[in-house]
């Protein structure tokens, strides 16, 4: 039997940790994927920053899903060493956390160049991610995010297949393969299928603008349908970017934020809502 459970990101309702996880609480939910704490990133707080944020997690209830981590996220020409050794602490910050999951990505590629021409490169340098993290009981899960390798389904699952481990899996994100042009189902979702073991939820339409589930070109409800049918055991995890929110700027390529308005906990409600409506339906 299919079990679903919510999280989210909660720095879209808010910088302050302490205002995330009141927001959170306040719709019901047991879950959050930790990125941004107090305006800051998940990968450069202290020890002491990390285990305030385990106090504080605890004080509310709260659990981690995944770290959502910027692993992956810088262009596959920068210097890889200092960020394998930042990948390493952002282990032991989810291990600490008590998190099962971190969420990477396959380095952004060179622009107008053929991905293929770095393939080799981003293979080597996601296996040294993997097996960083060994011994260390986490799954990794790559994201299919604009503009780096594992941009389409095709070269998602090639990273599945080249770097196969029972600890690497994909995080599903509809949205992100709207923006690339990919269609989401049933094609992207078939081929990458039985590697899903995350999802976030975000949708989009085809001119690239975020909409509440649902609304979008993502196929959302026929996506959570299917991963229904299958049996699907894990996290949904909100990711709306309906409107601005600190560290927007440094997830997007795009200048988005002088065009959205200020997100905050009735963006994040009606993401929320959307949802809900979807299982429901489902």
């Amino acid at each position: 039997m299919a079990k679903f459970m919510i999280s989210g990101f909660a720095d879209e309702i808010d910088a302050d940790f302490e205002t995330q996880l009141k927001g959170l609480q306040a719709l019901g939910i047991d879950f959050i994927e930790v990125r941004g704490v107090n305006g800051k990133n998940i990968s450069i707080l202290s020890h002491k920053e990390i285990v305030e944020v385990k106090h504080r997690l605890a004080h509310y209830g709260i659990k981690v899903s995944s770290i959502g981590s910027p692993i992956g996220k810088i262009s596959i020409s920068e210097d890889f060493g200092a960020h394998l050794d930042m990948a390493k602490r952002i282990f032991e910050t989810a291990n600490t956390l008590n998190s099962p999951f971190v969420r990477i990505f396959s380095f952004y590629m060179p622009e107008g160049s053929d991905p293929a021409l770095y393939r080799n490169e981003v293979i080597e340098r996601v296996g040294a991610i993997l097996e960083a993290a060994e011994g260390s009981g986490l799954t990794i899960l790559h994201e299919n995010e604009k503009d780096i390798y594992g941009d389409s389904p095709e070269r998602c699952l090639d990273l599945m297949e080249a770097c196969r481990s029972p600890h690497f899996a994909s995080a599903f994100d509809p949205a992100n393969f709207v923006q690339c042009g990919c269609e989401v189902y049933p094609a992207a979702f078939e081929l990458l299928e039985p590697y899903i073991r995350y999802v976030h939820i975000k949708d989009a339409l085809d001119d690239g603008s975020n909409v509440p589930a649902g609304m979008g070109d993502g196929r959302v409800e026929d996506v959570l349908r299917s991963l229904k049918a299958g049996g699907y055991e894990g996290f949904l995890s909100l990711e709306p970017h309906l409107g601005s929110f600190q560290g927007l700027a440094e997830l997007e390529q795009a200048p988005l934020t002088d065009t959205l308005e200020a997100s905050g906990l009735h963006t994040f409600r009606l993401a929320h809502s959307s949802l809900i409506s979807i299982l429901n339906n489902i």
